[in-house]
């Protein structure tokens, strides 16, 4: 039963402006986590990066994040590209 799971990267631009903000966004991922749809995940607030790996698709992944009332600015997938970020 050991089927292949596509793993997905995303960069997402959310709008956090406390430690409240990273930390909302940081519980609904760490549920996912827990549930098998996110592998791993890092959320900055210095950048209002959020960096996402896993099986997850990119409408579920925002969706979970709107639902802590944070503005999404862009969600860029990395699936296709030399995981390689530029200093804002």
């Amino acid at each position: 039963m050991a089927s292949e799971v596509a793993e997905h990267k995303y960069q997402l631009n959310v709008k956090m402006t406390c430690g409240g903000c990273s930390g909302a966004v940081t519980r609904v991922l760490t549920k996912a986590q827990q549930e098998g749809s996110v592998s791993s995940f890092n959320v900055d607030l210095g950048t209002q990066l959020v960096n996402v790996t896993g099986p997850i698709e990119e409408s579920a992944l925002v969706e979970k994040i709107r639902k802590t009332g944070k503005q999404i600015i862009s969600v860029t997938s990395l699936d296709d590209s030399v995981a390689e970020v530029a200093a804002v």
